[in-house]
């Protein structure tokens, strides 16, 4: 927990105060029974009334002071706790944020998303509990043993059997919980990406009318997390039944020695009084213990598995140079494997693009159309070859320059929440309205946007949920473009758009004044066929390379897909006529 330890120590102060004004308020607690003990055996024995008062006004006295300690110091262990947890945050989120695309498969963004929000949340808990317990209570309990022995020290000796005991039960729960408290977090991961998973697909689902079978697959997945809870929750629940049958003994034993020795005049009924208020003191102060472990056993397993995160470098390593003017992308035989995976997705791949040209990328499902494109902006790391822009290897250029100079539209069009405005932010922080119009008209999507009565203020719901598909991918293209890349990749990201729209918005990223170097992934082959060069990818490696009509000529695999499409357009202007 070292790295830890870092978010916690600009509260040195806060984490000093906090604990120290509880042991001032377990201080003044202990008082208490002793002058109960002086209003029973001088007050009330010799009916004293003005000591009486004296002593109720001392008491009271102490109450609000307890209470002006106990206030405060909940007020610097909160202020600790909730910075421990908001630097932790930050700095978690932001470590997340360098995570190649490699390293986020790997782990898996349910399993970030857990360790970012539940895990941190149950650390901050722990934190808190612990500044304010975890020296509290044991003050109060090795303290309300040392004032049993001034009171009397034969009765004493009851409670200095009884807080050993006590202290192996709960240590014996704790060393059995922690490994399990572990078992349940994974099993939370396990659950919330089932239902991040079942919301984000459930038009999918209930298309397919798959509502059962999602069910039962969530009810297993929470039927584990159930057993696990329940087996670490069983252990858990014994701490305090056995606190309690030990103190109820010890009190019991302690009454029945108390009355025994009252009656022969060795000890007084006040003092009777005091040893069972520190008898019941410890009880509190143990369940109270026993309730800080359990927090404090899922705190360390959680803070366990921040950590594992902070800890986790990412695959990919910056580099030192800046990003060349010369935009020239070449891939010399580049392959590619995924983590984990069985077989190459890209095999072999070489190519040239020059400043300024657009480049088609075609092929089937699964030939590794996206992925080519992704190692351009570096989103993963190539596993053989060579990658360069203007002869530069792709891993000597600084990341940031990359992706500052890189605009890349994913498959899938995704919008945040907000206005078109900030959307548009999101490609190129603090553009101009201006700016934004142009990119807009360029990705043909001014027309819309002109239709809503708020313009570039008109609100975005989380995703672009509405807004139609092409909508949403126009939006997305007008983000990218208002960014004014060098290098442009589109992939497959004018599949919601009809021909028209897509022969425009063509036509417009051709006429821009920057003549960006344009990657264009299509499943159309209306959307490449006027490229300066198209490449055909066959199950991850380049069947074809060239201009449309030497690709007709010399790539059945292209000939095929042309002579496909052509056909069924065909058929479907028939259709339409008839």
């Amino acid at each position: 927990m070292k790295r830890l330890t870092t978010y916690i120590r600009p509260y040195k102060k806060e984490c000093v105060i906090a604990p120290l004004l509880k042991c001032m308020e377990a201080l003044v607690d202990l008082f208490v029974p002793l002058c109960m003990a002086d209003l029973v055996d001088i007050g009330i024995h010799d009916n004293n009334v003005p000591y009486i008062w004296r002593i109720g006004l001392i008491l009271f006295g102490l109450a609000l002071l307890g209470l002006a300690f106990s206030v405060i110091a909940q007020w610097f262990a909160a202020k600790a706790a909730t910075g421990f947890a908001a630097g932790l945050r930050r700095d978690t989120f932001h470590h997340i944020q360098t995570f190649s695309f490699s390293s986020t498969d790997q782990i898996g963004t349910d399993t970030l998303i857990t360790r970012l929000t539940s895990d941190i949340n149950q650390t901050q808990t722990g934190i808190n509990m612990g500044l304010r317990l975890l020296l509290r209570s044991p003050f109060i309990v090795f303290g309300a043993m040392i004032m049993a022995f001034r009171v009397d020290v034969p009765s004493a000796w009851i409670f200095a059997v009884t807080i050993p005991v006590l202290a192996i039960i709960v240590y014996g729960i704790m060393w059995i919980t922690i490994p399990l408290y572990k078992k349940v977090q994974s099993q939370l991961d396990s659950v919330v990406s089932s239902t991040r998973e079942n919301l984000t697909g459930v038009r999918v689902i209930r298309a397919f009318r798959l509502q059962e079978q999602e069910r039962n697959s969530f009810e297993e997945k929470t039927d584990l997390l159930t057993i696990a809870s329940e087996k670490v929750g069983r252990f858990s629940a014994l701490t305090n039944p056995l606190t309690y049958v030990i103190i109820n003994l010890a009190t019991a034993y302690l009454i029945y020695q108390g009355a025994l020795r009252v009656n022969i005049g060795s000890l007084t009924q006040g003092q009777v009084i005091a040893l069972l208020n520190y008898m019941a003191q410890i009880l509190v102060e143990l369940v109270k213990l026993a309730n800080l472990i359990v927090t404090l056993t899922k705190a360390v397993a959680s803070a366990g598995r921040v950590e594992a995160i902070l800890l986790t470098e990412s695959d990919m390593r910056d580099g030192t140079k800046d990003f060349p003017e010369d935009t020239t992308v070449r891939f010399d035989h580049v392959s590619f494997t995924y983590k984990a995976a069985s077989e190459e997705s890209l095999t072999d791949i070489s190519f040239c693009a020059n400043p300024g040209e657009t480049i088609g990328i075609i092929g089937g499902t699964g030939s590794g159309k996206t992925t080519l494109v992704n190692l351009i902006p570096r989103f993963y790391d190539a596993s053989g070859g060579q990658i360069t822009i203007g002869g530069k290897d792709i891993r000597e250029l600084r990341l940031s320059g990359i992706r500052s100079s890189i605009a890349d539209v994913l498959q899938k069009a995704l919008l945040f929440r907000g206005t078109i405005r900030d959307n548009m932010h999101f490609g190129l922080p603090g553009a101009s309205d201006e700016e934004i119009w142009d990119a807009l008209k360029a990705a043909q999507a001014a027309e819309f946007v002109l239709t809503k009565p708020a313009l570039l203020d008109a609100p975005i719901e989380q995703g672009g949920r509405n807004l139609s598909g092409g909508q949403r991918q126009r939006l997305t293209i007008a983000r990218a473009l208002v960014r004014k890349p060098k290098i442009l990749i589109l992939d497959d990201s004018a599949s919601a758009l009809d021909f028209a729209t897509d022969a425009a918005l063509r036509h417009a990223i051709k006429e821009l004044p920057d003549h960006p170097t344009t990657f264009i992934v299509s499943q159309r082959v209306s959307s490449i066929m006027y490229a300066d060069q198209i490449l055909v990818l066959d199950r991850g490696a380049l069947a074809g390379k060239g201009r449309h009509e030497e690709l007709l000529r010399t790539c059945h695999i292209y000939r095929e897909i042309y002579e496909t499409q052509i056909r069924k357009e065909s058929e479907g202007k028939e259709v339409t006529r008839s």
